[in-house]
Protein backbone atom coordinates (compact mmCIF):
# COMPACT_ATOMS: atom_id res chain seq x y z
CA UNK A 1 0.00 0.00 0.00
CA UNK A 2 3.04 2.06 0.90
CA UNK A 3 4.76 1.64 -2.07
CA UNK A 4 1.56 2.03 -4.03
CA UNK A 5 1.05 5.77 -2.55
CA UNK A 6 4.20 6.31 -2.96
CA UNK A 7 4.58 5.60 -6.91
CA UNK A 8 1.39 7.41 -7.37
CA UNK A 9 2.80 10.82 -6.13
CA UNK A 10 4.14 12.14 -9.58
CA UNK A 11 0.88 11.55 -10.87
CA UNK A 12 -1.05 13.18 -7.90
CA UNK A 13 1.59 16.20 -8.14
CA UNK A 14 1.39 16.41 -12.26
CA UNK A 15 -2.89 16.44 -11.94
CA UNK A 16 -2.45 19.35 -8.77
CA UNK A 17 -0.09 21.12 -11.01
CA UNK A 18 -2.47 21.58 -13.86
CA UNK A 19 -5.50 22.16 -11.56
CA UNK A 20 -3.27 25.33 -10.28
CA UNK A 21 -3.22 26.42 -13.88
CA UNK A 22 -5.92 26.00 -14.61
CA UNK A 23 -6.67 28.80 -11.26
CA UNK A 24 -4.55 30.95 -12.92
CA UNK A 25 -6.00 31.19 -16.08
CA UNK A 26 -9.67 32.06 -14.34
CA UNK A 27 -7.97 34.64 -12.54
CA UNK A 28 -5.99 36.19 -15.01
CA UNK A 29 -9.24 36.05 -17.39
CA UNK A 30 -11.12 37.58 -14.30
CA UNK A 31 -8.53 40.24 -13.94
CA UNK A 32 -9.07 41.44 -17.78
CA UNK A 33 -12.37 41.67 -17.34
CA UNK A 34 -12.29 43.70 -14.65
CA UNK A 35 -10.56 46.21 -17.24
CA UNK A 36 -7.08 45.47 -15.62
CA UNK A 37 -4.27 46.59 -18.33
CA UNK A 38 -2.09 43.16 -19.81
CA UNK A 39 1.03 45.27 -19.43
CA UNK A 40 0.49 46.23 -16.42
CA UNK A 41 -0.04 43.12 -15.40
CA UNK A 42 3.04 41.39 -16.84
CA UNK A 43 5.29 43.93 -15.28
CA UNK A 44 3.28 43.72 -11.60
CA UNK A 45 3.51 39.93 -12.03
CA UNK A 46 7.31 40.03 -12.69
CA UNK A 47 7.99 42.33 -10.15
CA UNK A 48 6.22 39.66 -7.64
CA UNK A 49 8.57 36.76 -9.38
CA UNK A 50 11.70 38.73 -8.66
CA UNK A 51 10.96 39.22 -5.01
CA UNK A 52 10.38 35.72 -4.48
CA UNK A 53 13.54 34.65 -6.63
CA UNK A 54 15.52 36.85 -5.27
CA UNK A 55 15.84 35.90 -1.80
CA UNK A 56 15.89 32.00 -3.11
CA UNK A 57 18.51 32.73 -5.05
CA UNK A 58 20.71 34.59 -2.27
CA UNK A 59 20.18 31.40 0.24
CA UNK A 60 20.68 28.12 -2.07
CA UNK A 61 22.79 29.78 -4.84
CA UNK A 62 26.02 31.91 -2.75
CA UNK A 63 28.55 29.22 -3.91
CA UNK A 64 27.86 29.68 -7.22
CA UNK A 65 29.44 31.81 -9.52
CA UNK A 66 26.93 34.08 -11.17
CA UNK A 67 27.61 34.59 -14.69
CA UNK A 68 29.96 37.70 -15.21
CA UNK A 69 30.73 37.57 -19.14
CA UNK A 70 28.60 40.48 -21.36
CA UNK A 71 27.96 37.77 -23.91
CA UNK A 72 26.13 35.50 -21.16
CA UNK A 73 24.29 38.27 -19.67
CA UNK A 74 23.63 39.74 -22.87
CA UNK A 75 21.90 36.46 -24.05
CA UNK A 76 20.03 36.19 -20.68
CA UNK A 77 18.72 39.75 -21.31
CA UNK A 78 17.66 38.91 -24.58
CA UNK A 79 15.78 36.16 -23.03
CA UNK A 80 14.28 37.39 -20.59
CA UNK A 81 12.91 40.44 -23.60
CA UNK A 82 11.53 37.79 -25.76
CA UNK A 83 9.69 35.45 -22.86
CA UNK A 84 7.99 38.00 -20.90
CA UNK A 85 7.88 41.54 -22.44
CA UNK A 86 6.77 40.60 -25.68
CA UNK A 87 5.37 37.14 -25.47
CA UNK A 88 3.40 36.97 -21.80
CA UNK A 89 2.17 40.12 -23.02
CA UNK A 90 1.04 38.55 -26.45
CA UNK A 91 -0.18 35.78 -24.10
CA UNK A 92 -2.26 38.62 -22.15
CA UNK A 93 -4.13 39.60 -25.26
CA UNK A 94 -5.09 36.27 -25.95
CA UNK A 95 -6.64 35.59 -22.82
CA UNK A 96 -8.20 39.17 -23.18
CA UNK A 97 -9.20 39.19 -26.63
CA UNK A 98 -10.59 35.36 -26.35
CA UNK A 99 -11.36 33.26 -23.55
CA UNK A 100 -9.18 31.53 -20.75
CA UNK A 101 -10.26 27.89 -22.79
CA UNK A 102 -8.12 29.16 -25.72
CA UNK A 103 -5.27 30.26 -23.63
CA UNK A 104 -5.42 27.52 -22.72
CA UNK A 105 -4.96 25.47 -25.71
CA UNK A 106 -2.65 27.50 -26.48
CA UNK A 107 -0.17 26.37 -24.03
CA UNK A 108 -0.80 22.57 -25.29
CA UNK A 109 0.56 23.67 -28.88
CA UNK A 110 4.21 24.45 -26.89
CA UNK A 111 5.48 20.68 -27.43
CA UNK A 112 4.38 20.49 -31.11
CA UNK A 113 6.02 23.65 -32.03
CA UNK A 114 9.21 23.15 -29.98
CA UNK A 115 9.10 19.77 -32.10
CA UNK A 116 9.15 21.82 -34.93
CA UNK A 117 12.14 24.31 -33.74
CA UNK A 118 13.71 21.29 -33.07
CA UNK A 119 14.04 19.88 -36.12
CA UNK A 120 14.61 22.89 -37.71
CA UNK A 121 17.75 23.38 -35.77
CA UNK A 122 18.89 19.72 -36.24
CA UNK A 123 18.66 19.24 -32.54
CA UNK A 124 16.75 16.09 -33.26
CA UNK A 125 16.16 13.69 -35.86
CA UNK A 126 13.47 13.45 -38.35
CA UNK A 127 12.63 10.47 -40.77
CA UNK A 128 8.93 11.20 -42.52
CA UNK A 129 8.69 7.36 -43.85
CA UNK A 130 8.77 5.63 -40.33
CA UNK A 131 5.86 5.52 -38.39
CA UNK A 132 6.72 7.69 -35.67
CA UNK A 133 7.53 10.49 -38.27
CA UNK A 134 4.18 10.18 -39.92
CA UNK A 135 2.54 10.55 -36.21
CA UNK A 136 4.52 13.42 -35.57
CA UNK A 137 3.22 15.17 -39.22
CA UNK A 138 -0.27 14.30 -38.47
CA UNK A 139 -0.16 15.63 -34.78
CA UNK A 140 1.32 19.11 -36.52
CA UNK A 141 -1.28 18.79 -39.12
CA UNK A 142 -3.77 18.37 -36.34
CA UNK A 143 -2.81 21.03 -34.09
CA UNK A 144 -2.53 24.03 -36.91
CA UNK A 145 -6.58 22.76 -37.59
CA UNK A 146 -7.48 22.97 -34.72
CA UNK A 147 -6.26 26.69 -34.61
CA UNK A 148 -8.22 27.34 -37.55
CA UNK A 149 -10.93 25.78 -36.14
CA UNK A 150 -11.16 28.26 -33.05
CA UNK A 151 -10.54 31.37 -35.18
CA UNK A 152 -12.99 30.73 -38.37
CA UNK A 153 -15.53 28.18 -37.01
CA UNK A 154 -18.04 29.33 -33.78
CA UNK A 155 -20.58 27.05 -34.35
CA UNK A 156 -23.88 26.61 -31.48
CA UNK A 157 -23.34 28.02 -27.79
CA UNK A 158 -23.19 25.19 -25.06
CA UNK A 159 -25.01 25.24 -22.19
CA UNK A 160 -23.23 26.49 -19.18
CA UNK A 161 -22.89 23.71 -16.26
CA UNK A 162 -24.15 26.25 -13.67
CA UNK A 163 -26.48 29.61 -13.62
CA UNK A 164 -24.68 31.39 -10.49
CA UNK A 165 -21.57 31.72 -12.20
CA UNK A 166 -20.00 33.65 -8.78
CA UNK A 167 -17.42 35.53 -10.43
CA UNK A 168 -19.77 36.84 -12.90
CA UNK A 169 -20.35 40.00 -11.46
CA UNK A 170 -16.62 41.27 -11.89
CA UNK A 171 -16.42 40.63 -15.38
CA UNK A 172 -17.73 44.84 -16.15
CA UNK A 173 -19.79 43.67 -19.18
CA UNK A 174 -16.47 43.20 -21.79
CA UNK A 175 -17.67 39.91 -22.41
CA UNK A 176 -18.36 41.27 -25.92
CA UNK A 177 -15.01 41.42 -26.36
CA UNK A 178 -15.23 37.48 -27.28
CA UNK A 179 -18.24 38.16 -29.21
CA UNK A 180 -16.14 40.57 -31.55
CA UNK A 181 -15.61 38.87 -34.39
CA UNK A 182 -12.09 40.60 -35.08
CA UNK A 183 -10.85 40.38 -31.97
CA UNK A 184 -11.81 37.25 -31.67
CA UNK A 185 -9.88 36.34 -34.86
CA UNK A 186 -6.89 38.35 -34.35
CA UNK A 187 -6.50 36.34 -30.55
CA UNK A 188 -6.83 33.12 -32.02
CA UNK A 189 -4.81 33.36 -34.67
CA UNK A 190 -2.28 34.97 -31.90
CA UNK A 191 -2.14 31.53 -30.58
CA UNK A 192 0.12 30.30 -33.01
CA UNK A 193 2.50 33.63 -32.23
CA UNK A 194 2.60 32.66 -28.28
CA UNK A 195 3.03 29.00 -29.04
CA UNK A 196 5.96 29.65 -31.08
CA UNK A 197 7.56 31.84 -29.57
CA UNK A 198 7.29 29.74 -26.45
CA UNK A 199 8.93 27.47 -27.99
CA UNK A 200 11.64 29.13 -29.39
CA UNK A 201 12.19 30.45 -25.58
CA UNK A 202 12.69 26.65 -24.68
CA UNK A 203 15.24 25.91 -27.19
CA UNK A 204 17.11 28.71 -26.73
CA UNK A 205 16.96 28.32 -22.65
CA UNK A 206 18.10 24.82 -23.30
CA UNK A 207 20.81 26.44 -25.05
CA UNK A 208 21.69 28.81 -22.48
CA UNK A 209 21.20 25.88 -19.65
CA UNK A 210 24.25 24.00 -21.08
CA UNK A 211 26.59 26.89 -21.15
CA UNK A 212 25.16 28.17 -17.36
CA UNK A 213 23.44 25.65 -15.67
CA UNK A 214 22.12 26.99 -12.35
CA UNK A 215 18.27 27.22 -12.68
CA UNK A 216 17.51 29.28 -9.91
CA UNK A 217 19.71 31.91 -10.93
CA UNK A 218 18.89 31.70 -14.22
CA UNK A 219 14.98 32.04 -13.36
CA UNK A 220 15.87 34.65 -11.03
CA UNK A 221 17.78 36.86 -13.35
CA UNK A 222 15.30 36.36 -15.91
CA UNK A 223 12.52 37.63 -13.50
CA UNK A 224 14.61 40.84 -12.58
CA UNK A 225 15.38 41.46 -16.28
CA UNK A 226 11.56 40.99 -17.12
CA UNK A 227 10.69 43.19 -14.46
CA UNK A 228 12.36 46.14 -15.24
CA UNK A 229 11.73 45.41 -19.62
CA UNK A 230 7.96 44.96 -18.80
CA UNK A 231 7.82 47.78 -16.96
CA UNK A 232 9.20 50.42 -19.57
CA UNK A 233 6.53 48.56 -22.37
CA UNK A 234 3.95 49.00 -19.97
CA UNK A 235 4.78 52.91 -19.71
CA UNK A 236 4.66 53.37 -23.50
CA UNK A 237 1.49 51.28 -24.35
CA UNK A 238 -0.65 52.26 -20.98
CA UNK A 239 -0.93 56.00 -20.55
CA UNK A 240 -3.41 55.90 -18.43
CA UNK A 241 -2.24 56.14 -14.55
CA UNK A 242 -5.35 54.63 -12.82
CA UNK A 243 -4.67 51.47 -14.81
CA UNK A 244 -1.15 50.92 -12.56
CA UNK A 245 -3.18 51.33 -9.05
CA UNK A 246 -4.08 47.88 -7.84
CA UNK A 247 -6.75 47.27 -5.84
CA UNK A 248 -7.92 44.51 -3.39
CA UNK A 249 -9.99 42.92 -5.79
CA UNK A 250 -9.32 39.83 -8.56
CA UNK A 251 -6.61 41.94 -9.98
CA UNK A 252 -4.47 42.01 -6.93
CA UNK A 253 -5.29 38.24 -6.39
CA UNK A 254 -3.96 37.25 -9.80
CA UNK A 255 -0.92 39.43 -9.69
CA UNK A 256 0.16 37.75 -6.20
CA UNK A 257 -1.26 33.93 -7.47
CA UNK A 258 0.67 34.59 -10.72
CA UNK A 259 4.01 35.62 -9.94
CA UNK A 260 4.58 33.61 -6.53
CA UNK A 261 2.58 29.99 -8.06
CA UNK A 262 4.75 30.23 -11.74
CA UNK A 263 8.30 31.48 -9.58
CA UNK A 264 7.77 28.98 -6.97
CA UNK A 265 5.34 26.18 -6.78
CA UNK A 266 5.37 25.96 -10.59
CA UNK A 267 8.94 25.53 -11.02
CA UNK A 268 9.84 23.48 -7.85
CA UNK A 269 6.91 20.42 -8.91
CA UNK A 270 7.12 20.87 -12.40
CA UNK A 271 10.97 19.84 -12.36
CA UNK A 272 10.18 17.35 -9.50
CA UNK A 273 7.96 15.84 -11.76
CA UNK A 274 10.46 15.81 -14.79
CA UNK A 275 13.33 13.97 -12.10
CA UNK A 276 10.53 11.47 -11.53
CA UNK A 277 9.28 10.23 -14.40
CA UNK A 278 10.59 12.75 -17.55
CA UNK A 279 9.76 15.73 -19.71
CA UNK A 280 7.69 13.48 -22.02
CA UNK A 281 5.28 12.28 -18.65
CA UNK A 282 4.91 15.85 -18.07
CA UNK A 283 4.04 16.95 -21.58
CA UNK A 284 0.83 13.89 -21.70
CA UNK A 285 -0.76 15.79 -18.42
CA UNK A 286 -0.61 19.57 -19.99
CA UNK A 287 -4.56 18.80 -21.84
CA UNK A 288 -5.70 18.61 -18.21
CA UNK A 289 -5.54 22.42 -17.28
CA UNK A 290 -7.48 22.82 -20.59
CA UNK A 291 -9.96 20.51 -19.52
CA UNK A 292 -10.00 22.22 -16.07
CA UNK A 293 -9.86 25.51 -17.56
CA UNK A 294 -13.04 24.71 -19.70
CA UNK A 295 -14.84 23.74 -16.42
CA UNK A 296 -13.95 26.61 -14.08
CA UNK A 297 -14.36 29.46 -16.97
CA UNK A 298 -18.04 27.82 -17.12
CA UNK A 299 -18.62 27.28 -13.55
CA UNK A 300 -17.29 30.50 -12.30
CA UNK A 301 -17.23 33.08 -14.63
CA UNK A 302 -20.07 31.94 -17.17
CA UNK A 303 -18.05 31.97 -19.90
CA UNK A 304 -19.80 31.20 -23.26
CA UNK A 305 -17.87 27.65 -24.53
CA UNK A 306 -18.89 27.26 -28.44
CA UNK A 307 -18.88 24.13 -30.45
CA UNK A 308 -15.75 25.37 -32.36
CA UNK A 309 -14.04 26.30 -29.62
CA UNK A 310 -14.17 22.89 -28.37
CA UNK A 311 -13.82 20.75 -31.34
CA UNK A 312 -10.90 23.05 -31.73
CA UNK A 313 -9.16 22.14 -28.40
CA UNK A 314 -9.81 18.40 -29.21
CA UNK A 315 -7.76 18.65 -32.16
CA UNK A 316 -4.97 20.47 -30.72
CA UNK A 317 -4.55 17.80 -28.03
CA UNK A 318 -5.29 15.01 -30.35
CA UNK A 319 -2.13 16.78 -32.16
CA UNK A 320 0.41 17.31 -28.98
CA UNK A 321 -0.51 13.10 -28.23
CA UNK A 322 -0.19 12.26 -31.66
CA UNK A 323 3.41 13.99 -31.45
CA UNK A 324 3.85 12.57 -28.53
CA UNK A 325 3.28 8.88 -29.76
CA UNK A 326 5.86 9.82 -32.58
CA UNK A 327 8.42 11.04 -29.74
CA UNK A 328 7.80 8.25 -27.69
CA UNK A 329 7.75 5.35 -30.17
CA UNK A 330 11.31 6.59 -31.85
CA UNK A 331 13.18 6.94 -27.92
CA UNK A 332 12.04 3.38 -27.10
CA UNK A 333 13.41 2.45 -30.57
CA UNK A 334 16.54 4.01 -29.99
CA UNK A 335 17.14 2.91 -26.67
CA UNK A 336 16.22 -1.28 -28.09
CA UNK A 337 19.02 -0.28 -30.51
CA UNK A 338 21.58 0.83 -27.65
CA UNK A 339 20.57 -2.54 -25.48
CA UNK A 340 20.89 -4.45 -28.89
CA UNK A 341 24.65 -3.01 -29.95
CA UNK A 342 25.45 -3.08 -25.97
CA UNK A 343 24.52 -7.16 -25.54
CA UNK A 344 26.34 -7.96 -28.74
CA UNK A 345 29.27 -6.19 -27.80
CA UNK A 346 29.30 -8.03 -24.97
CA UNK A 347 28.60 -11.74 -26.14
CA UNK A 348 31.38 -10.64 -28.78
CA UNK A 349 34.01 -9.80 -25.97
CA UNK A 350 32.85 -13.40 -24.50
CA UNK A 351 33.39 -15.19 -27.84
CA UNK A 352 37.18 -13.23 -28.14
CA UNK A 353 37.82 -14.37 -24.23
CA UNK A 354 37.09 -18.19 -24.66
CA UNK A 355 39.10 -18.13 -27.77
CA UNK A 356 41.85 -16.53 -26.11
CA UNK A 357 41.83 -19.15 -23.89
Amino acid sequence: MANRMTGGKPYYAIIFLQFLFAVMNMLTKTAFNRGMSTFVFVFYRQVVASVVLTPLAIIFTRKTDAPKSFKMLSKIFMLSLLGFPINLNLQSVVINYTSATVASAALNLIPVFTFLLSVLLRMETFRLKSIPGIAKVTGVVLCITGVIFVAVYKGPKLKSLNFHHPFLHSCNNNYSLTENRNLWTIGSFLVFVVAIIWALWAVLQGMILREYPSKLLLSTLISVFSAFQSCLVAFIFEKNLKKWKLHWDEGLLAVSYSGVFNAGLALYLQSWCVDKKGPLFVSMFSPLSLVFTITFASVLLGEVTNLGSVLGCVFMVGGLYFVLWGKSREQNSTESHIEREGEDQNTSNRFNIEEGK
